[in-house]
């Protein structure tokens, strides 16, 4: 009846624990006689079958035997947290054990200053003792109203003389038991949640911890019962079959319902060796802190109540019980870890995704919640001044009087099992209503929906229930029909029917955590926003209007502001209006604040310090400092320090460590974010300071010599881009005025141009634009050697190279632009159709992939180059061209801006023709005036043609 590898044996109760044997004396000996026989019926004889049956009594028996009373619960269940409240009322215990992380109990008196549902977190960022991967860890527990650790939590904290106890092992055990394989992760750390819903990532990537789960941990026991019990999904399946029987249970019954769940589910369970590993040292670590806590306070254990899942409750471990023969257990001492507790809010969506439950069944289970509260009439626990709380409809009656303490146990199982479920009558008044509901909703929506779809969600809510043998059709059968009836191929809006269900039966409930209970961080940046007087805690995008001249006041909220776009999400806040650069401040900005939707970030900022400048600072320091820092990323940081705090000690000691980064460099990748940030930084200090800092004149000479060490090996290594080598030159030619002058060789420069040997064509290309530079290639060699890689047919085809790495120098050398539009038009105009057409994309990808940003400054200079009229083009002579010696090239007069047809002299020495003679001929009487000026009057020797044209 169990094939092997499926089913894990249960192990058997060590010595010294009172387990009735089966057909032994006991509350529950004729039911185990039935199981036995049953198995025997079933299976042909009594084997595996009926020691899995008679051993869950065994655990029942076990379980209610124990003095201290065990009270199994699955967490977000409305029949728990009603029994719950049932128990409290008539038992009155002194001391609770609740199973919860032991170093969150000081959080749990915040629940009062929250909206429910909110979640307990402790969060740690630095670790000592754990694997550096797995930073930052997290745990959280959400916390409904509808749950039964909130009634135990709110008896507890609101009755006089009540101890509440936390006994589950701590956070930081969470971790320390978690595998240490680093693809799993620490303690099997779920994925981020993939729900389309904003609301469902309200827990991040944190570990949830999970009170009282009871949810089958193989698939073939979820799949057997979800397709016997005709429904879609576990949560359906358990509010079917558990919890509404259940909520009308009295006491006994319900614990011994719910202790045979959770060993049914505990036996069937596969054989996880490192799972049911943890789960029992969980068992032991509780079992362990309720005797010192017993042994410690002298408390009789009959006056305590023990909170834990159901699936603890049928616990095989020694250490079982309060009684003097269970054995000892050694706890292991905490890591050096620091941790951090606080309180970040939750909501339905979140803790569906956190636990995969399906989605709207913790949204249902508070709708369920509160027609059992107003339908029983008991008045549940509830911390007082908590905001957020629904009322309870209709008439309080009083609760039935519950067992007495000492009363022996009884068999209710036998009588649960035996008789059929109660079934609920039709209430046909509450369905109408939520069939009208829906069709109003869905029309809203953008669907079309008639009082004709209401009818047949109705009737189609009821023929679900009946065929689903339910009298009394439940949120999920209402939920099918409504898709069934309403739904449409496409969904005309941002919500279809399903969500429009859940949205009608409760909708998503989001929690809030409330200003006393917010860190030291978040209640100062919402002190300090205050002057925008806008209501920070609403979850709605707000928009803030700041005129900083007109009122100087906000001038600290627009500091802050900044700073947390810095920090938080960027959908927190955003900037619609305004801007801030270096030198540059907006008089007017506007924003839109969604710092209520964010809370859980804000929350976790403080978490790191106490204020949003010291976070900053921490986290620049960090970014500099880390092992994948650079110097660009230090460059970054420096930045950010000038835009966004105050003060020159970190700016120096940015700069420092980017210096430090510099020389330590190997590579060139991010040469061109370096030149961009050095530039800007450079031409700040320039505008606002009369000396440039230290580390700037130290970040310039050691990038002078970084990078003319490194340039010959950049330019022939293949793993380095154009771009890269570009910027390095850009960065030596740009910065060597000024790297002269604090002492650098200009020789050192010339020996690594000259010692460069690439052989790329957008290398050779950078090299010879670099040489050209040095003096060391003249123009018109330059010129030769692009005419000769034209007129090479096996070149041809990859010219588009050499131009892109022409382009690319136009970055250290601008001033050969001009000579770049004419290498370009050259070639357009030489090349014929057949080599020019299947060029042309190779050339335009390899543009816009490797110079995209270049490209606008070759543009502007074909725009100065080339004539602006159409019809000027026939008779205009590229400025590169020889002239004819009889005017224009259409034999006419010259075209404006066309190159003069002879050469300027001055003095000896010849004139190349282009647009400076062209000036110079036009102004005769200027020129002649700045000749005089500049003592050069004499020697001036002008073409006749120059003199005609420009007689003016």
């Amino acid at each position: 009846m169990h094939p092997p590898g499926v089913v894990a044996p249960f192990p058997t109760p060590p010595a010294g624990v009172a387990v009735p044997p089966a057909g032994g004396p006991g509350a529950f000996d004729a039911l185990r006689g039935q199981l036995t026989d049953a198995a025997a019926a079933f299976a042909g004889s009594p084997g595996a079958l009926a020691e899995i049956l008679t051993g869950m009594i065994d655990d029942v028996d076990r379980a209610l035997g124990e003095r201290l009373e065990i009270f199994p619960v699955c967490h977000h269940s409305p029949a728990s947290a009603l029994a719950m409240a049932r128990r409290l009322r008539a038992k009155r215990p002194k001391v609770i054990y609740l199973e919860l992380c032991e170093d969150l109990q000081p959080l749990l008196g915040e629940l009062r200053n929250c909206r429910l549902p909110v979640a307990v977190q402790a969060f740690a960022s630095k670790l000592d003792g754990f694997p550096a991967e797995w930073a930052p860890l997290s745990v959280v527990a959400p916390i409904t109203e509808a749950s039964a650790e909130y009634q135990a939590i709110a008896y507890a904290l609101e009755t006089p003389g009540v101890e509440l106890v936390l006994v589950d092992r701590s956070v930081d055990h969470v971790f320390q038991w978690a595998p240490r394989d680093p693809a799993e992760g620490p303690a099997g750390t779920p994925d981020a949640p993939a729900a389309a819903e904003e609301e469902a990532a309200l827990h991040g990537d944190a570990v949830g911890v999970e009170i009282g789960d009871l949810r089958p941990r193989f698939a073939e026991l979820e799949s057997y019962l979800l397709h016997h019990g005709k429904v879609r999904h576990w949560s359906e399946w358990w509010d079917q079959y558990v919890e509404q029987p259940l909520v009308a249970a009295d006491h006994e019954t319900y614990r011994q319902v719910m202790v045979l769940i959770g060993s049914l589910f505990r036996r069937l369970r596969p054989a996880d060796t490192d799972r049911l590993d943890r789960d029992a040292d969980r068992e032991r670590y509780m079992w362990t802190r309720m005797r010192q806590h017993l042994a410690a306070s002298g408390v009789d254990p009959t006056d305590c109540l023990y909170v834990c899942g159901a699936f603890h409750a049928a616990s095989p471990v020694e250490q079982f019980g309060t009684g003097p023969d269970a054995a000892p257990y050694e706890i292991s001492p905490r890591t050096a870890t620091r941790w951090l507790y606080g309180l970040i809010p939750s909501s339905h969506s979140a803790i569906e995704a956190q636990f995969g439950l399906a989605p709207g069944s913790v949204s249902i289970a508070a709708a369920t919640w509160a027609k059992a509260v107003s339908r029983s009439g008991v008045t549940p626990f509830r911390l007082a001044g908590q905001a957020g709380g629904r009322a309870a409809k209709g008439r309080a009656r009083r609760a039935a009087p519950a067992e007495a303490a000492d009363e022996p146990v009884t068999d209710r199982l036998s009588g649960f099992l035996a008789r059929p479920p109660v079934l609920d009558e039709l209430d046909e008044a509450e369905l109408r209503g939520w069939c009208v509901d829906i069709v109003r909703l869905a029309r809203r929506n953008g669907y079309l929906a008639s009082t004709a779809d209401a009818i047949a969600v109705f009737e189609t809510s009821i023929l679900l229930a009946g065929l689903r043998n339910r009298a009394r059709p439940t949120p999920y059968d209402f939920a099918d029909a409504a898709v069934t009836c309403i739904e449409k191929d496409v969904v005309p809006g941002r919500r279809d029917v399903r969500r429009l269900c859940e949205i009608l039966l409760g909708g998503d409930r989001i929690g809030q955590v409330g200003y006393d209970a917010l860190p030291p961080l978040a209640r100062d940046v919402l002190d300090r926003l205050a002057p925008l007087g806008l209501d920070l805690d609403k979850r709605t995008i707000q928009r803030a209007l700041l005129d900083l001249t007109a009122d100087p006041a906000v001038a600290g909220c627009s500091d802050l502001l900044w700073r947390l776009r810095h920090l938080l999400p960027r959908d927190a806040v955003r900037p619609i209006m305004g801007e801030r650069r270096l030198g540059e401040r907006s008089t007017q900005e506007s924003w839109d604040l969604a710092l209520g939707r964010n809370q859980r970030a804000l929350i976790e900022l403080g978490y790191e310090g106490v204020t949003v400048e010291q976070v900053l600072e921490q986290r620049l320091r960090r970014r500099a400092w880390g092992p994948r820092a650079t110097a660009a990323v230090a460059l970054e940081a420096v930045e950010d320090a000038l835009l966004l705090l105050d003060g020159r000690r970190l700016v120096d000691e940015l700069g420092t460590r980017a210096v430090e980064l510099l020389a330590a460099e190997r590579t060139v990748d991010e040469a061109p974010e370096v030149l961009r940030r050095i530039r800007r930084l450079l031409a700040h200090y320039r505008a606002t300071e009369p000396t440039l800092p230290p580390w700037c004149a130290a970040f310039v000479t050691t990038g002078y010599a970084q990078y003319c060490t490194l340039l010959p090996t950049a330019f022939v290594d293949a793993e380095t881009g154009v771009r890269q080598v570009g910027a390095m030159l850009g960065f030596l030619f740009g910065m060597e005025s000024l790297a002269l002058s604090l002492g650098c060789d200009r020789t050192q420069l010339e020996l690594a141009v000259r010692q460069s040997r690439p052989e790329a064509p957008a290398r050779v290309a950078l090299h010879w634009a670099a040489q050209h530079h040095l003096g060391l290639l003249p123009l018109a060699q330059l010129r030769a050697r692009s005419a000769e890689l034209l007129a090479n047919p096996l070149v041809v085809p990859s010219f588009p190279q050499y131009l892109s790495g022409f382009v690319q120098a136009l970055e250290p050398v601008p001033g050969l632009a001009p000579f770049v539009v004419e290498v370009m038009s050259t070639a357009f105009a030489r090349l014929p159709d057949p080599v020019l057409l299947p060029w042309l994309p190779t050339l335009i990808t390899t543009l816009r992939a490797q110079a995209g940003e270049l490209v606008p400054t070759l543009v502007r200079e074909a725009g100065r180059t080339f004539p602006a009229a159409l019809p000027v083009l026939d008779a205009w002579v590229p400025p590169w061209a020889p002239r004819p010696a009889g005017g224009s090239a259409a034999g006419g007069a010259l075209a404006p801006g066309a190159l003069v047809p002879g050469p300027v002299t001055a003095g000896s020495a010849a004139v190349a023709p282009g647009p400076l003679v062209d000036l110079l001929g036009c102004h005769a009487a200027t020129r002649d005036a700045v000749a005089d000026l500049l003592a050069c009057a004499a020697g001036w020797t002008l073409d006749p043609a120059v003199t005609g044209s420009g007689g003016r």
